[in-house]
């Protein structure tokens, strides 16, 4: 008996030592996210990461893409992500849950998947915007919501969307402020927000965000002042100041760039400048490196837009052809971005539709529980006057009130007993079929009428969304139909999350990925994810809605 209690006693201070463990990885994250990397690194390798419980084992599976992200390196827990998401999303952790949510996004960006990407930067943001009051965002919580709002700055100012990026990075800014994500953090979200403004032509504005970023960054040899000083040189050309002052800048930052990106960004700005004051030969010393030999593709398509009137002003018409060329290759490729940034934008509207409906619905609350208030009193006021009135009122009128009540009693049961009849009787009619069921067939008429795609984001469907109560209609639905079907599904596959059954319900109606998408409102790969995750649980590679069915059929046979 004692050793079988201090063995039990051991096991849980090892547990709570991991959990430590973990807890201060996460807290050495924040602020020196490469010593944390290698104190995960030791962990990983120590024989208490082989014996982690399920909540510490997704905890350590998003460090590790966090600290992976902070690093510099690519993502290379794609799968066990995807189930830290799930996790988070089932357990009721929002803060970890957005967590996992941001880092999915930056693993979707990081493959391309630019909407996808989008899509799970917004669900972190509205995850931490319905789960803390804005007093709250403090500390660790201050410097997530800087980084969600900075890299969806930068994903729209990739998409040319410059007043949203605006916006992200103006929040940005507010957080950071509260809670510095690093030491340049604010100047380097303030510069960004300059570059903005230049991709706008709304120099003046953005020379000042510029001249505001240089005084936070005194260090003369820190690449994100270079960055900073070259910005503010070219802003400085387009305000009219001169090519001599242009140069005079940045001919000393090109001799100190410190990577091949640098030089090339440098090399195309000169280039740029020198075309514009048609100054051709010393234009093309600085261009055709950029177009030659640059691996930047939005650099050399500039370049090479430049180059074409250089080399048709100079009468080089091979030159000039192969530029055409080039750049008419690329064209074809401009549908696919714009029909991209109409994705972005959809899905950016989404969310802003989706927090103004929050905010009106807050503030409806708001005004009720006021008006509620104000009724409240008011009864209160009548209450005490009929209470003084009351007690002059005769014994016999009393009586009299009294026979009254007993009548209305009377009157009340039998409409209860009225009432239970007719649940009886409801009761008493059970429907044929699981399909026919009134849940089964209100999903159906939405997928029907939503005729949901693939390609289109979830939040366009917002409106088809299943509530908390039609998701438990559906369980019910499937228990009355095949034998206990979401009880015995979690006896016989006990890895199986309360999620994973709602899941396996609606595969059961033989929906598609994009109608569970749509209203479950999850992003369509997260729902493949997902939809992978439940057939290795049940071990089937056919059809998942076809094995759901024999399954369903097997429990109603026993």
């Amino acid at each position: 008996m004692k050793k079988a209690w201090l063995i039990g006693l051991l096991l849980a201070l090892s547990t709570s030592t991991m959990a430590s463990r973990l807890s201060a990885i996460d807290s050495l994250m924040w602020k020196q996210p490469d010593s944390a990397l290698v104190a995960l690194m030791a962990f990983a390798a120590s024989p208490e990461a082989d014996s982690l419980d399920e909540p510490d084992g997704h905890l350590f599976q998003l460090l590790v893409s966090e600290l992976l992200f902070k690093n510099d390196y690519g993502q290379s827990n794609r799968r066990e992500l995807m189930d830290a998401v799930n996790y988070f999303d089932d357990h009721g952790n929002p803060f970890l849950s957005a967590r996992a949510h941001y880092m999915n996004g930056v693993g979707y960006f990081e493959a391309d998947s630019v909407v996808p990407a989008c899509e799970e930067y917004l669900t972190a943001l509205e995850i931490m915007e319905d789960s803390f009051k804005e007093k709250e965002l403090k500390g660790h919580k201050a410097q997530f919501m800087s980084l969600i709002y900075n890299r969806l700055g930068e994903l729209f100012s990739n998409q040319y969307m410059m007043r949203p990026s605006i916006d992200c990075l103006e929040k940005a800014l507010f957080f950071c402020k509260i809670e510095p994500t690093s030491p340049k953090g604010v100047a380097n979200i303030i510069f960004q927000t300059g570059k903005q403004y230049d991709m706008l032509r709304e120099h003046e504005k953005a020379n000042a965000y510029y001249d505001l970023a240089l005084r936070l960054v005194p260090d003369n040899e820190s690449s994100l002042r270079r960055t900073i000083i070259r910005g503010k040189a070219l802003c400085d050309y387009n305000l009219g100041k001169g090519i001599d002052l242009f140069l005079s800048v940045t001919r000393p930052i090109l001799a100190s760039a410190e990577t091949e990106e640098e030089q090339m960004i440098d090399l195309l700005r000169i280039g740029g400048v020198f075309s514009e004051e048609r100054m051709y030969d010393s234009a093309m010393v600085y261009l055709e490196p950029v177009y030659e030999k640059g691996n930047d593709l939005e650099a050399k398509i500039i370049a090479a837009e430049y180059l074409r009137v250089i080399y048709d002003h100079l009468g080089e018409k091979e030159k000039k052809d192969e530029c055409v060329l080039f750049l008419a290759e690329r064209k074809k490729m401009g549908g696919d971005d714009k029909a991209l940034v109409s994705q972005v934008e959809d899905t950016f509207k989404g969310y802003l539709n989706r927090k103004q409906e929050r905010q009106l619905a807050k503030e409806r609350q708001k005004a009720v529980r006021k008006t509620s208030l104000i009724v409240v009193v008011a009864v209160l006021a009548v209450a005490s006057v009929v209470v003084a009135i009351a007690r002059r009122v005769h014994r016999a009128q009393r009586s009299a009130l009294s026979g009254r009540l007993k009548q209305s009693n009377r009157k009340l049961r039998e409409l209860e007993d009225r009432i239970e009849r007719q649940e009886t009787s409801a009761k008493a009619e059970p429907v044929a079929s699981f399909t026919e069921e009134p849940v089964c067939r209100l999903i159906m008429e939405r997928v029907n009428d939503g005729q949901f795609k693939s390609n289109v984001g979830y939040s366009q469907y917002a409106g088809y969304a299943l509530d908390k109560q039609q998701l438990l209609a559906l369980r019910l639905a499937a228990d009355r139909h095949y034998g206990q079907f979401t009880y015995r599904l979690k006896q016989a596959y006990p890895d199986m999350t309360k999620s994973d059954v709602d899941y396996c319900c609606l595969y059961l109606l033989g929906l598609t990925d994009a109608d569970v998408a749509a209203l479950m409102q999850r992003a369509y790969n997260t729902v493949v994810e997902r939809k992978g995750k439940l057939r290795r649980i049940l071990g089937v590679e056919n059809d998942l809605s076809t094995a759901l069915r024999g399954l369903a059929d097997g429990f109603l046979s026993d």
